[in-house]
């Protein structure tokens, strides 16, 4: 009876046992997860904390007037307006500064200015704002509705010409002002053969005395210029502007009065009679 107590008690101590030793890994199971995430919120907490430092912070040294709008610098000007660029610059950078200055709309704007084709802006800190201009080239000088107006060599047409255009001596006769694939590409042939006409008549040196040149059609261009005092209208064929101006000017001067033009018939220069008035 004594053995069968002695063996219920030991069996019960050694359930107990188990028990402790359950509750004891539970206990150091949750010790351990607390150890491990407390150290990992408190760093979160301080990360976050130093972002929020850093923010208000650089907010405030970017709006502060260290990085305040002194000095803008426009290079690569030539017909573009630099004053205009200058206060397209000052107007958008001023109020956020050098540091928040959106860059991206800045160039977009300058690029809408007269001639100027591209444009790279750049800070340079901590008080100033770098501009280069890429412009728009004029090589020719285009008769339009308006009057005439500069061109580039893409086309694009810039601004109203002066009359003292030295490097453009004469205007285009024969531009299309449809907007249509056709007669840009019509254009494109119009302003080559333009620009064709002017290199080889500058070597001749006959630039200066042609007034204009119709080109509207694009197989039988004409140059007008003047002998006698009056208005003489010189046909031409598609190749060697130059020898042909030349010939042209060679059969008509001084018959101006006479004569109102040189048409080219197969390879023969034939003067026009000037019509008389009734």
């Amino acid at each position: 009876m004594a053995k069968k107590i002695r063996k219920q008690g030991a069996r019960v101590k050694h359930t107990t046992r188990k028990a402790t030793t359950k509750s004891s890994t539970d206990v150091s199971i949750f010790d351990r997860l607390g150890s491990g995430i407390v150290p990992i919120v408190l760093s979160i907490g301080l990360i976050a904390c130093l972002g929020i430092v850093f923010f208000l912070t650089y907010e405030t040294i970017a709006a502060s007037n260290f990085f305040r709008l002194r000095n803008v610098k426009v290079t690569g000007t030539d017909r573009a307006s630099a004053s205009d660029i200058e206060k397209i610059v000052t107007a958008n950078a001023e109020k956020p500064g050098v540091w928040n200055a959106d860059l991206l709309a800045i160039k977009q704007k300058i690029e809408n200015v007269t001639f100027v084709k591209t444009a790279a802006v750049s800070r340079r800190l901590p008080s100033g704002l770098n501009v280069t201009v890429t412009e728009r080239v004029p090589v020719a000088i285009v008769r339009l509705g308006g009057g005439d107006f500069l061109a580039d060599g893409e086309g694009v047409i810039l601004a109203p010409a002066k009359a003292d255009e030295k490097q453009i001596p004469f205007a285009l006769l024969g531009w299309s002002e449809e907007k249509s694939e056709k007669a840009a590409k019509e254009n494109n042939e119009r302003l080559k053969m333009y620009q064709k006409m002017l290199a080889e008549w500058k070597d001749y040196d006959l630039a200066k005395r042609v007034k204009q040149v119709d080109i509207s059609d694009l197989r039988e261009p004409k140059a007008t210029l003047e002998d006698s005092g009056m208005p003489v209208t010189i046909m031409l064929s598609r190749d060697n502007f130059g020898k042909q101006l030349a010939d042209g000017i060679k059969a008509i001067v001084g018959k101006g009065t006479m004569f109102e033009g040189v048409n080219l018939v197969g390879q023969n220069l034939v003067l026009v009679p000037r019509k008389q008035a009734n």
